[in-house]
């Protein structure tokens, strides 16, 4: 699948003002042809690519870019805002997930400054970061990206409650075991490819 060339589309499509009906027509093709770019289960070929640029009226190459990049390297990130936290759970992270590109992060700030940049399949975050809520920097990060898999990590079961009011997929109590982050793959709202075992 390709969520970067589906997410691309859909923006520029809403941004221009275009239901995909509207798109349908204007680029003669069916509703469904329409519907499986979108939802990344299939991609234009360069021909319909370079219909889309006109129709959309944006720079061809922002879409062959999009088209070119795959998620077959999911980005998967850790905010804690203990080192001792982030360097014992990232190579579990990278033991179960070996295709995804693992990164920890202290300051929920540059978590999301990465976010902005970069598409987040997984974010695993403490609840309890140093003067920040990691219930509010997942709320900003699916402002972000609503397609971000948030699982909270935290010792205190307490939180299980408001974890849930976020729209996160999972819940998990420290430490960060190989058996724990697979338990919470099955059950990702947007499952995706980690090299690993299949979820």
């Amino acid at each position: 699948m390709n969520m970067i060339f589906a997410d691309t589309m859909k923006r520029l499509r809403e941004e221009k003002g275009l239901s995909r009906k509207d798109l349908e027509k204007q680029m003669y093709v069916t509703r469904s042809t329409i519907a499986r770019w979108e939802n990344g289960s299939r991609l234009p070929d360069a021909v319909m690519i370079a219909r889309l640029s006109e129709v959309l009226n944006v720079d061809i190459n922002i879409l062959l870019s999009a088209a070119a990049k795959s998620d077959e390297y999911p980005n998967v990130i850790l905010v804690d805002d203990s080192k001792l936290i982030l360097t014992g759970s990232l190579p579990v992270l990278e033991e179960v997930m070996p295709n995804a590109t693992v990164m920890g992060f202290i300051q929920a700030s540059d978590a999301v400054e990465y976010t902005k940049a970069n598409r987040v399949a997984l974010a695993f975050l403490d609840i309890e970061l140093r003067n920040e809520s990691g219930l509010d920097l997942c709320r900003e990060m699916l402002k972000i990206n609503p397609r971000t898999n948030v699982v909270y990590l935290t010792a205190y079961s307490d939180y299980a409650l408001d974890a849930w009011s976020t729209g996160a997929s999972g819940f998990m109590l420290k430490p960060v075991t190989p058996e724990g982050v697979r338990e919470q793959l099955k059950n990702l709202r947007y499952p995706f490819w980690t090299g690993g075992e299949s979820v």
